[in-house]
């Protein structure tokens, strides 16, 4: 184990790491393992094939709703050894659970093999918190207040400024329970572990906020094609940063049929 998170990196720590990412380097498919016609292998990003190379320590992934960010981010940690429901390493996963049937398809290409990292579903994720509770497990790796006491916020931040060290992880939307301040926060703790390249983060996000990490790979996923962009490209930037620049013309557009039916009906 490596140094916590929340703490300023020095040279010492940083030797102590398990160190050279991106440890995961490339992702593909073994097509004899494929299941035309049956979910998630009809998702379009899967359906035609997967061909990724992982260059940095930082990956986002990012597209629309029923992309396949999270299918695929979620056979990627069914293939490393996550569990279905999220977490670290030492729960074991499921024949049948979510994830198996890709996650058996895909082909994994490593650096190195890291023991520890942490795979994270933001809506299962208090399923994993109940879990440490049902097993008598402390929370001094967690921050030491059991997560399940905490609001979804507090808890996803003292999982990141506690327990992510030296690893590989997986993250799905992790902005989900965070305020624009505290994603900012999860900015500085993705920095510290990936400038000294001793941790790997793959991250479907929809969070414009998150995309901005100076040095990390985007990959836009579009019409079942996968490609790699600029944070400032993005739809979700692009979307965000004009409608705060003139909100008024977004709504004119949003609510153009709503005023049209008021002033029918005032006729």
């Amino acid at each position: 184990m490596g140094r916590r998170a929340d703490k300023t990196p020095d040279s010492k720590a940083i030797q102590t790491g398990v160190r050279g990412s991106p440890f995961l380097t490339h992702v593909g498919i073994n097509t004899e393992r494929v299941q035309p016609g049956v979910h998630p292998f009809d998702v379009p990003l899967i359906e035609f094939g997967l061909d990724l190379t992982f260059t940095t320590p930082v990956t986002f992934l990012v597209g629309e709703n029923g992309s396949g960010k999270s299918s695929l981010l979620e056979a990627i940690a069914w293939a490393s050894g996550f569990g279905a429901q999220g977490g670290s390493k030492d729960r074991s996963y499921e024949e049948g659970a979510e994830g198996h049937a890709l996650g058996r398809a895909l082909v994994l290409s490593w650096r190195q093999r890291v023991v520890d990292g942490f795979y994270l579903r933001s809506e299962t994720f208090f399923n994993f918190a109940k879990y440490l509770e049902d097993v008598g497990s402390g929370f001094g790796p967690y921050g030491g207040e059991p997560l399940n006491q905490l609001s979804h916020g507090e808890a996803f931040l003292a999982l990141f400024q506690n327990r992510f060290e030296d690893g590989f992880y997986l993250l799905d939307e992790p902005e989900a329970a965070l305020s624009p301040a505290r994603q900012l926060a999860f900015l500085r703790v993705l920095h510290q572990l990936s400038k000294p390249r001793i941790a790997q983060f793959i991250i479907a996000t929809h969070s414009p906020i998150l995309l901005t990490l100076p040095g990390a790979t985007v990959l836009q996923i579009d019409d079942g094609k996968i490609f790699p962009t600029s944070y400032e490209k993005t739809e979700h930037f692009e979307l965000t940063r004009g409608f705060l620049e003139d909100p008024d013309r977004y709504f004119r557009f949003l609510f153009a049929e709503d005023e049209n039916e008021d002033e029918d009906d005032g006729r």
